[in-house]
């Protein structure tokens, strides 16, 4: 029994190492094109119906967490599709890598909001852009997996969200647009990497 434990081991710890050098597959371009359209969607109708965000930060943020919580739902389950499809008995550890790389900026931007909220809720304003540096640092762990050219994805994320807390740093006011806009762009500008990417020539060895 010992024997077969070692076996299994041994070929869940290779078919990690095969993944950690196999190019991912699972991010199909019209889902993450489509989940920045969502955000354009979300940004929109806070402004047309939600008069003052700082004065309801609450309902502002409930709004970009459930957004959130869809383009997460709508990515896992393309990502399944996909990484079966190409990635056949490789399938489970792509996914575990390409979670494992998102991870922690994913948890440390819950984490913040939470802190944020309970200790410091007058700094809120800084979440948006906190948020958008977080992800720029969860693209950039994922470039190893991922086209090169999706840095510029993460460079996007960073600059943008330091402009808008620089932007937010006079009036401390919360903005459905410096939350949507960058969101936006930065999903269609990884749609668009994804879909002109030359897949395995441009991917790190």
């Amino acid at each position: 029994m010992r024997d077969l434990d070692k076996a299994l081991a041994d070929i869940f710890a290779i078919r990690s190492q095969i993944a950690v050098g196999t190019a991912f597959h699972g991010y199909g371009p019209a889902v993450v094109a489509a989940t920045g359209g969502l955000a354009l969607v979300t940004a929109a109708c806070q402004f047309l119906w939600l008069d003052d965000p700082t004065g309801h930060p609450l309902i502002f943020f409930l709004g970009w967490a459930a957004t959130a919580f869809v383009c997460v739902g709508m990515i896992w389950i393309e990502m399944q599709a996909r990484s079966r499809r190409h990635h056949s008995g490789l399938s489970d550890a792509m996914i575990h890598q390409a979670v494992e790389q998102f991870l922690p900026a994913g948890v440390a931007g819950a984490l913040l909001a939470v802190m944020l909220w309970k200790f410091a809720p007058e700094t809120l304003w800084m979440l948006p852009g906190l948020w958008q540096v977080l992800v720029s640092l969860g693209v950039f762990a994922s470039v190893r997996s991922l086209p090169r050219t999706v840095a510029f994805a993460g460079a996007w994320y960073f600059v943008a969200g330091f402009a808008v807390l620089m932007l937010a740093s006079d009036s401390h006011a919360l903005s459905p647009w410096t939350m949507g806009l960058p969101f936006a762009i930065g999903q269609l500008l990884m749609a668009a990497v994804l879909h002109f990417a030359s897949g395995d020539i441009d991917v790190e060895d």
